[in-house]
């Protein structure tokens, strides 16, 4: 049965299935073991074929924006992996922007600033995809995801299509609720009328902020941990004096300490041994325990 698959898979998808694909090219982290099937679904009718033949032959099924939240383990991911790279298309339409699953947030906010629209500035330079910064409502200065955002399209794992409405949906920070049961095809952002040339100045803040706190020239995965009630996770590590702190290859940036960085052909398991080493060295000195904002896939050593 399990070399069926597979077979079916690349009789479908052709150089659109790979085996065996190093994980560590799909992640920020830039590490990482394989994927066991790695595939890239462009229309509905590929997604329906690859969850159909998922749940026929009992494989796991996992779908990847840019892998700029992920730590794959190094014994990597069994069956499949479904990448939504080549969803990349952005449209602005009036004051909407649509945009597929895998086209970069960042793509969306240059579009929507140039077209002097507002809501989605302050979204610059997050180093995700569409459809993985409406999964998590991803944000930062102070914007969120769902701020503008009025619908997303979906197919639930049985490739059931569904429009899903901002309104209806229960949504906090980093959090939406039932969203796991659904993967995200596309999403359109309702934003307003404002001036281009504040939007755009905006936006250059933004990115050279980034630029200027965040450790950009190591390959990571932005912030490890969700911001505690009432506080910042990095203001807790730094206080903790874990800045510079290593593991291996894996290292609390000094830069921004809430930030893991690959400075040295980290593995997986430097990384995630890490995380708990901060994870417990905070809650010794604080009392508080940080929650991963990251996600862990596959088998680790």
């Amino acid at each position: 049965m399990c070399m069926d698959y597979k077979t079916e898979l690349k009789n479908f998808f052709a150089e659109r299935c790979l085996f065996d694909e190093p994980m560590a090219k799909h992640t920020t982290y830039r590490t990482g073991g394989n994927a066991e099937v790695f595939v890239l679904p462009k229309t509905r009718e590929d997604w329906n074929f690859v969850l159909k033949l998922g749940k026929t032959a009992q494989v796991p099924v996992r779908v990847l924006g840019f892998g700029s939240n992920i730590l794959v383990g190094s014994r990597g991911i069994k069956g499949i992996v479904c990448s939504t790279e080549l969803m990349n298309n952005v449209l602005c339409e009036g004051e909407t922007i649509r945009a597929e699953a895998g086209a970069p947030l960042d793509k969306a906010c240059e579009l929507s600033a140039n077209a002097g629209l507002g809501g989605m500035e302050k979204l610059s330079g997050i180093p995700g995809s569409i459809g993985g910064a409406v999964y998590m409502n991803a944000g930062a200065f102070g914007q969120e995801t769902f701020d503008c955002l009025d619908y997303f399209d979906v197919i639930d794992w049985e490739g059931r299509p569904a429009t899903l409405l901002k309104q209806d949906l229960k949504y906090a920070y980093r959090h939406v609720e039932g969203i796991e049961n659904f993967i995200v095809l596309s999403a359109a952002f309702t934003l307003q009328k404002a001036d281009f040339k504040t939007l755009v100045q905006t936006r250059n803040q933004v990115l050279h902020k980034r630029m200027e706190k965040q450790p950009l020239d190591y390959p990571s995965a932005g912030s490890v941990f969700k911001r505690p009630e009432g506080d910042y996770a990095s203001r807790l590590i730094d206080d903790t004096g874990l800045r510079g702190l290593s593991v291996g290859g894996a290292k609390v940036s000094e830069k921004h300490a809430g930030f893991i960085i690959n400075f040295n052909q980290a593995t997986p398991e430097d990384i995630k041994a890490l995380m708990a080493q901060v994870q417990q060295k905070v809650q010794a000195k604080h009392g508080v325990k940080l929650e991963l904002e990251q996600i862990l896939w596959g088998e680790f050593n």
